[in-house]
């Protein structure tokens, strides 16, 4: 009978419960809440660069030479998706919404880079390496696992308190949107 009484316990302890939204916030909603707007912004602006030509970047016309030269043609749809992807994907980082296909998104795109143009370097961004990329997939896919904190549009929905299937989810998509990207 104790034993049964306790693993009742232990049950409902691990059991998923909804965000409440009258919490406090804590240090680590605060925390999250940073991470995802350096790492949200940042793609989104690197995103601007492609699509508008915003921050010093060249516009859709030049990431699309850009992207042909690579090899992938046409170019200018490449560069779309390739923008949109960053553009997107950062911003619903950065609020919090939708955040497993946010992450899904620029785990892709990270993907496709380090495949296409930084792979060939090494490690190390110094030398062209992957090393910022595989930065950026990281945080993507840590932030879907974990969840992007009280701070977040997502706290209203199921899918806003992360797990492994947010995680498997925005892995899976990313992963199966760059072997399909690459494979064109």
């Amino acid at each position: 009978m104790a034993v049964k009484h306790v693993l009742h316990r232990l049950s409902v302890a691990t059991e998923p419960t909804a965000p409440s939204t009258t919490a406090r916030t804590s240090a680590s909603d605060w925390g999250l809440l940073l991470i995802r707007l350096t790492f949200g912004l940042l793609l989104a602006g690197h995103g601007a660069q492609k699509l508008f030509g915003l921050f010093g970047g060249g516009g859709l016309s030049a990431t699309a030479d850009g992207f042909a030269a690579l090899g992938f043609h046409p170019g200018e749809v490449f560069a779309v998706i390739g923008g949109l992807s960053e553009f997107l994907g950062g911003l619903g980082l950065a609020l919090g919404f939708l955040t497993p296909l946010a992450a899904a998104a620029l785990i892709g795109v990270m993907i496709n880079a380090m495949v296409t143009v930084t792979g060939a370097h090494g490690l190390w961004a110094g030398d062209g390496g992957v090393e910022y990329n595989v930065g950026i997939a990281v945080v993507a896919l840590a932030i879907a696992a974990t969840g992007p904190g009280r701070l977040a549009v997502d706290r209203f929905f199921r899918w806003g308190s992360g797990g492994w299937a947010s995680a498997a989810l925005a892995l899976g998509l990313g992963g199966i949107g760059a072997a399909i990207t690459l494979s064109l």
